[in-house]
């Protein structure tokens, strides 16, 4: 399995994502994706094989993160660790963008020392992704001026648009799963949840991925939580492009009925994470916990939004693959006995996301990647 994953990468195009940050999925070309995930599905195969790829030692990987995480850090740490860097993680709130540095400052200071840097920034509307490339500006300004010739990639590890490699991570689980992708029915629907009011950005990214690799996509939500129109015409226009579909439908019975593979996920509903943008650029914090009471309560309004056992028998053979980015809320989100039943295989999910960083990471920074992961594997 090693040699056809290595076999499979594709050098061009490898050589031709050096220097480059994927800050979007829909910015990278399909073909320019699928070099990505054969070399994620490489070094997964090498990792699986013992063979260790210290391709980038002595450097340094910066994550910042604006939000909670526990996957994500622990997927950029192992990523990092593997490639032989040593991981980073900052807190957000510990740095000085609360008091006033901007995303440009930021970057210029953080590449002093990174030579990677990832970002979470999901919360708000409109912020994160712009966050990523002012502080992507400032950084590559401060090597510009300083004539510093280090690779230094941004990596989105979620804002609020996208989640790149999360659901490049779901996708390259998908392929193991089911092997061949065209035709397979994929629900994306919303999910009730009493936690909080969870960003966009998961199936967002889902929708305008996946319907580019094949896959037919239908998502569901209750009125009040379309997703953004933007986010709604690029899934469309990559159904087109890579032969899957993409429909709404109005309910959760509908979305699921002959999936092959559904993705419960809570999200807030889409006026109020509207409304919040003002109270945040204000700093007024009571707006903010208040607009989060109303979304928590507009959520309670659709407690029977559940990925259940019933649900899943309105499935494909009544046992769909059931997806999540974790973590799931048991009893609201998801019954506790579907969520007991696939824990393997969200575990497995999860897992991907090692690999994809490591990709995003080795494919922008390692010049010759292939022939050197080739070699790697020859010696092993």
């Amino acid at each position: 399995m090693t040699v056809d994953a290595l076999a499979a990468l594709d050098d061009a195009r490898l050589s031709a994502f050096l220097g480059r940050s994927l800050l979007t999925t829909r910015e990278g070309s399909r073909e320019t994706l699928d070099a990505l995930l054969a070399l994620a599905e490489a070094f997964q195969a090498l990792d699986r094989a013992g063979v260790r790829t210290p391709l980038l030692p002595q450097e340094l990987g910066y994550a910042v993160f604006f939000d909670n995480s526990t996957r994500t850090k622990s997927a950029w740490a192992g990523a990092c660790a593997r490639l032989g860097m040593s991981p980073v993680i900052v807190d957000g709130s510990s740095t000085q963008v609360a008091h006033g540095e901007t995303a440009a400052e930021t970057g210029a200071m953080l590449g002093m020392n990174a030579h990677a840097l990832g970002v979470r920034h999901d919360l708000i509307l409109g912020e994160g992704n712009a966050f990523m490339r002012d502080l992507r500006q400032g950084l590559q300004a401060y090597l510009d001026a300083t004539q510093d010739p280090r690779q230094v990639p941004v990596v989105n590890l979620q804002c609020d648009v996208d989640h790149p490699t999360q659901t490049l991570a779901d996708l390259l689980w998908l392929r193991e799963h089911f092997g061949e992708l065209a035709g397979k029915t994929l629900a994306v629907s919303w999910a009730y949840s009493p936690s909080y009011a969870k960003p966009l950005s998961v199936p967002q990214g889902l929708i305008t991925l996946l319907p580019r690799f094949g896959v037919d996509v239908r998502l569901a939500h209750p009125p009040g939580y379309a997703l953004t129109p933007s986010c709604l015409e690029q899934a469309e226009h990559g159904a087109r492009e890579g032969g899957g579909s993409f429909e709404v439908v109005e309910s959760m019975d509908a979305a699921f009925a002959g999936a092959d593979a559904v993705y419960p996920k809570s999200w807030g509903p889409r006026a109020l994470m509207l409304e919040r943008v003002a109270a945040n650029r204000a700093g007024d914090a009571a707006a903010l916990r208040e607009i989060e009471q109303r979304a928590l309560a507009q959520n309670a309004e659709h407690t029977d939004w559940i990925c259940d056992s019933r649900r899943m028998q309105l499935t494909a053979g009544g046992d769909a693959l059931y997806l999540h980015c974790l973590p799931a809320d048991p009893g609201a989100e998801v019954a506790p006995e579907v969520l007991r039943a696939h824990a393997t295989n969200v575990a497995r999910e999860a897992n991907k996301k090692v690999f994809v960083i490591m990709a995003l990471l080795a494919a922008a920074k390692v010049p010759d990647l292939a022939r050197r992961l080739r070699t790697l594997g020859e010696r092993a």
